[in-house]
């Protein structure tokens, strides 16, 4: 869930068209500030990378135990749309960010920053664009689903469904995919001679489409600004302060709320801490596209380097915020991941779930009780028929399968035989 700076390393030159027209300037074999390689080193090179290891790494344990059985839900599977994005979102930071961060000041990967990069970044950095786009409208999504289940609990049955979440993640990445279309138009490749390496270097450069004014102005400045954070951070803010107010309402009445009710509070709750995320990692990315916009000359590197930086951080933290506040994910992680009895998570299910996770209503432990009592009654009746008891014909007026208790009517029954179907009915019951 998070937005990936316009001003991207892609054009590395700010501003180039205004700049300068000198080719010696446009060079690909210009050097960077020293100071600045290292700061780009550090933040892109290193954490970024680890980061995004780690990320890609916390989102597939999130898919893998958000699409168990026991699991099934419209908000898990907008969860797991959102750990996919991510994933996708990571890998292309890695590729555009991390590892061209590397070679400017280690003089590692020489052939990745001049040949591979070069190649690869007018078709990543569209698709990073559209994964950004996908991540800010599922994450908006999730808000209004958590909104409608908390606010409006009565409606939730019929708009918060699974058939709906399916459509609404197709939709978004459709969406994401047409809006983000022309920016594969936006880069061409220049070819430079390098003459201490006697081989032949590439670099990304913007294309005329992307060098018109009014396309920029349009296109890259505004429509950006507007559907990628106006729009969708004033739906987060509104949506995510109704949650709260119901979330702290909630809570002072804590003891009047139903298992239910708790349960998808502690949900809203946790997805409180993503948007809270979201907002603070992605705050910068909105402060270098106004200044952009509204300021010409200003060199944002620094600026950009560490929103790239953000923004992975931001896309790999679900897989901790899902662990710190939400229970029964925690549970499932230590029964697939863990050893049981370190752990003490309870005995393990077929499906991966444990006891508690697998009977979830009143209903389901009554009936759980009933089923280990009708076991019991079953096993003591086998005792009494191995033993010879003489017990076995009046036991048969109390049939065991019934999950209610034996009812006698004394006016239909003589003395002697209320006293045997009583005896019969402590020695089901009751210790042999």
């Amino acid at each position: 869930m998070s937005t990936t700076s316009d001003v991207s390393p892609i054009f590395s030159f700010q501003n180039e068209s205004t700049a300068t027209a000198n080719d010696s300037i446009d060079s690909c074999l210009n050097d960077e500030v020293e100071n600045l390689q290292l700061y780009r080193f550090i933040t892109n090179g290193l954490l970024l990378n680890i980061i995004g290891i780690l990320g890609i790494l916390g989102n597939i344990i999130s898919m893998i135990i958000l699409s168990r059985p026991q699991m099934r839900s419209s908000i898990n599977y907008l969860l797991i749309g959102l750990a996919r994005i991510d994933t996708v979102l990571i890998i292309t930071s890695i590729l555009l960010f991390g590892l061209p961060g590397i070679y400017p000041y280690s003089g590692l990967l020489f052939t990745y920053y001049y040949v591979v990069y070069p190649h690869i970044a007018p078709v990543v950095y569209p698709l990073a664009m559209i994964v950004q786009t996908a991540s800010v409208y599922l994450t908006l999504t999730v808000s209004l689903e958590r909104f409608v289940a908390v606010c409006h609990p009565l409606r939730a049955r019929s708009l918060c469904t699974y058939g709906r979440a399916r459509m609404y993640v197709i939709g978004i990445i459709v969406f994401s995919a047409i809006y983000n279309l022309p920016k594969l138009w936006e880069s061409t490749i220049k070819e430079e001679w390098y003459p201490e390496g006697n081989v032949t270097v590439y670099c990304p450069r913007a294309s005329a489409l992307r060098e018109n004014e009014l396309y920029r102005t349009i296109y890259i400045h505004w429509m950006y600004l507007i559907f990628l954070y106006l729009l969708p951070f004033m739906g987060l803010a509104i949506l995510n302060a109704a949650i709260y107010r119901q979330v702290r309402k909630a809570n002072q009445e804590r003891q009047r709320l139903s298992r239910l009710q708790k349960r998808e509070i502690g949900l809203a709750t946790m997805l409180l801490c993503v948007v809270a995320v979201f907002f603070v990692c992605n705050l910068l990315p909105l402060v270098i596209n106004i200044i952009d916009t509204y300021i010409v000359a200003l060199n944002l590197s620094i600026l950009v380097n560490t929103s790239n930086l953000l923004v992975t951080i931001n896309s790999s933290v679900n897989f901790i915020i899902y662990v710190i506040f939400g229970e029964k994910f925690k549970r499932l992680f230590l029964v697939l991941f863990c050893h049981n009895t370190l752990f003490g998570t309870g005995r393990e299910s077929p499906d991966g779930a444990t006891h508690e996770d697998s009977f979830m209503s009143n209903g389901d432990r009554q009936s759980l009780r009933l089923h280990r009592q009708n076991t019991s009654i079953s096993r003591n009746g086998m005792s009494g028929r191995m033993n010879g008891s003489g017990r076995d014909k009046k036991r048969s007026r109390c049939r065991t399968s019934s999950p209610g208790p034996c009812v006698y009517y004394p006016a239909n029954r003589s003395s002697k035989e209320i006293t045997s179907a009583f005896t019969t009915q402590t020695s089901i019951l009751g210790p042999d």
